[in-house]
């Protein structure tokens, strides 16, 4: 701790060193986020053990989450514009600066508008953005919000009776989670006006077992199902195990299978850097083959292991090579579009039909069969998947174009 301890520094040597220790953490600053941009670039960080350029930062470099993408979003723009990094380097600009300043960098000259953002702190930035790039007034209007009951620390009680959910109460700013004891968390989002009317559905729905509708009840057995329903989807999860019809498609995976490879591996991603250190991606998680099915490989315990997409990815490109994968990735975009114009063109006669949204989406996902079928037949075939309430699946197929 002597070396932190400076009483006996005279003052001149003091303002000195101060003043280039200060220069010296900018132009450091700076070089870091050029290695980061550099490393995100060519995706170093997979061979590490790492899914993200963000988990690296945080990981590998010790970053706190906030400053990891602070410094990763600076490092895409100064990329593009490599003029900044002098900018940041020299302190003309802050990183707070190059964010703010993002959405306007190719609506005037990246010198000028350096030059007139130089040395401004955060307040002073938004207010060259007003000047520069105004926007329009807002209509005046009064809105009357309800009030909050509080508890006795001040805080806004999400457990009261009287809190209840309106599509017409205005959001306000809040963290999405927001840790309020050990065992309880406040969350904030924006509802949409169908997750809405889901909402008040369930709680009807559910109005026998759970008289009051308590909304934080509600969501817990609708997460509980939820998270039931995807685990049956990602690993077979069942309490009924039964053995899986064969398959002739050679890279069709058995259910007994899923459900062992994912206990095996935790559902966890299996990549190890070569130090042995292991990637901990629960995300994005695929099922792989070791073996490649295009080299014989088979949908057997042995031969499959959980990868997450960016892993995934990784290992194909090092066996097949990086053109070969961006090609493969190029026609699953193109089908992936032709299938989302199909999707579009059924959803909305659905929906005119009564069928609530994602249900619409889902029926209209099924005509993936008959892509070349005219829109008549499609909407037809999707209306045997699903049916508006009250009406019933006769009615819905007349009604159809």
């Amino acid at each position: 701790m002597e070396r932190y301890s400076l009483s006996d520094v005279a003052g001149p040597v003091l303002l000195r060193d101060a003043v280039e220790l200060a220069t010296r953490g900018r132009g450091t600053d700076a070089h870091l986020i050029a290695h980061i941009g550099e490393i995100g670039a060519r995706k170093l960080y997979l061979p590490l053990g790492y899914h993200s350029l963000l988990a690296y930062c945080m990981g590998e470099l010790g970053l706190k989450r906030a400053e990891a993408l602070a410094r990763i979003r600076v490092a895409r723009v100064a990329r593009r514009l490599p003029v900044i990094f002098e900018a940041l380097a020299d302190n003309r600009l802050n990183m707070t600066a190059v964010i703010l300043l993002n959405p306007y960098w190719s609506k005037t000259s990246v010198d000028e508008l350096i030059v007139a953002a130089a040395y401004k702190d955060k307040p002073e930035i938004r207010q060259l953005i007003a000047d520069r790039f105004p926007k329009l007034d807002v209509p005046a209007q009064i809105i009357e919000l309800p009030a909050s009951p509080m508890n006795s620390t001040g805080r806004v009680c999400p457990d009261s009776p009287t809190t209840s959910v309106s599509p017409e109460t205005p959001s306000t700013p809040a963290p999405e989670l927001e840790p309020l004891s050990s065992s309880s968390f406040a969350v904030h989002y924006t509802m949409s006006r169908n997750a809405y009317d889901q909402l008040r559905y369930v709680q009807q729905l559910l109005s026998h077992e759970l008289p009051s509708g308590d909304v934080a009840q509600v969501m817990e057995q609708a997460l509980d199902a939820l998270a039931e329903k995807l685990e049956k989807r990602k690993f077979a999860a069942t309490d009924k195990p039964r053995r899986g019809r064969p398959s002739s498609n050679p890279r069709h995976i058995r259910a007994e299978v899923k459900r062992q490879v994912w206990e095996r591996d935790a559902g966890r991603c299996t990549f190890h850097s070569d130090t042995g250190r292991r990637c901990d991606a629960r995300e994005q998680l695929e099922y792989d083959h070791i073996l490649e099915v295009a080299r014989g490989g088979e949908a057997t315990v042995e031969n499959i292991r959980l990868r997450c997409r960016a892993h995934n990815q990784f290992t194909a490109e090092r066996t097949f090579g990086a053109e070969f994968m961006e090609n493969k990735r190029r026609q699953a975009r193109a089908a992936n579009e032709k299938k989302e114009a199909q999707v579009d063109d059924v959803v909305p006669w659905l929906r005119a039909l009564g069928i609530r949204a994602d249900d619409a989406k889902r029926a209209a996902e099924r005509c993936e069969s008959i892509p070349d079928a005219p829109l008549e037949q499609r909407v037809k075939l999707a209306l045997r998947f699903c049916g508006p309430r009250g009406t019933t699946h006769g009615a819905a197929v007349a009604a159809a174009p």
